[in-house]
């Protein structure tokens, strides 16, 4: 049985960004481990490999279990770029296949 889980995000990029000449979609993914849902490894679609480290460090350490809030309080206080509201988005668009894992794991790994 896996330990982990790979979850993707998507959302939007704003126009006039860098990554949005190479992805019109952001895309946020994360590896959770399953038993308490914390986000052990972390990726994004920004342009710059200093922004992708920056999420992935921002992310990791944070449980699914704990809600979405916390997440987008940290990217809210932590981000200040054009791309804000596109982590905004993916980031809750990752927390809702979080939950629809969670709904469909049988009875006994839960």
């Amino acid at each position: 049985m896996a330990r982990t889980v790979m979850l993707a995000g998507h959302s939007r990029l704003p126009q006039g960004m860098a990554a949005q000449n190479v992805y019109e979609i952001l895309t946020i993914t994360v590896e959770v481990e399953l038993k308490y849902g914390v986000i052990v490894d972390a990726s994004c679609t920004l342009a710059t490999q200093h922004a992708q480290q920056f999420i992935n460090r921002l992310l990791r350490g944070y449980s699914l279990q704990d809600g979405i809030e916390p997440i987008l309080d940290e990217i809210r206080r932590s981000y200040q770029g054009k791309a804000q509201q596109a982590l905004l988005a993916a980031a809750k668009d990752m927390y809702q296949q979080f939950l629809l894992f969670q709904e469909r794991k049988p009875e006994t790994e839960k």
